[in-house]
């Protein structure tokens, strides 16, 4: 079978729709899940064990149990349990969100738990509040310690996002298997996805690496 060029340069656009609704969907489960794993860190590193045991059940759950479960789950299970109606996205985006914020929980955790205790207690020698100790001398280092694996979780979150076509998602992977069910021709399509995850992911991960060998060079 020959490599058909102008199927792709006919049907492009939607290409580009469901490359959009990737990026949209990995948008909502960063910010979402940015938001959740900052409250599980706090409770990862509370001195109430009550907290950090129910943040180590939750980190422990999300972590272990299969996106595609999760998705298939929040999609068919959620809604009559709560009596909701929740939309394919809306599942998707949920389920991504909620193990993204248990990733990134732990992301958080070891780019605090990585500075040296010496600036805590330098922080407190100079009398400053605890918002100002966070806020002006732990959260400024750790957040450049976190980038690297933050960047390389997000390549993760990229390439998950091709679950939701299982629930009808338009995203990049759904409309790449619409077009070649229309077209009968899968190589095209499923090609020209392999090369925009290609050409999006890896210079995310090629960033990810030049970070973490900067970072590696400062601490040595």
């Amino acid at each position: 079978m020959d490599f058909d060029y102008h199927v792709l340069a006919r049907y492009y656009p939607l290409l580009l729709e469901g490359l959009g609704m990737t990026v949209l969907v990995t948008i909502v489960a960063v910010v979402g899940g940015a938001a959740i794993g900052l409250v599980i860190c706090a409770g990862r590193l509370s001195r109430r064990r009550p907290f950090r045991l129910a943040s180590r059940a939750y980190i422990g759950f999300f972590r272990t149990t299969p996106e595609m479960v999760l998705i298939f789950w929040i999609y068919f299970c959620l809604p009559p349990l709560l009596e909701i109606r929740l939309s394919a996205f809306w599942s998707g985006a949920l389920a991504l969100t909620v193990v993204t914020g248990a990733y990134l929980a732990e992301v958080f955790r070891a780019g605090i738990q990585s500075l040296p205790i010496g600036q805590f207690h330098a922080a407190r020698a100079l009398g400053l509040r605890r918002y100002q100790e966070w806020g002006l001398v732990i959260l400024p280092q750790a957040v450049r310690r976190m980038l690297p694996a933050f960047m390389a979780y997000l390549t993760e979150l990229l390439k998950n996002t091709a679950l939701l076509s299982a629930i009808g998602v338009a995203e990049l992977a759904y409309q790449a298997s619409t077009l070649g069910a229309d077209t009968f021709r899968y190589m095209e399509f499923l090609s020209a996805v392999a090369v925009i995850f290609f050409a999006v992911i890896y210079p995310i991960s090629l960033a990810s690496r030049s970070l973490e060998q900067r970072l590696r060079a400062r601490v040595a």
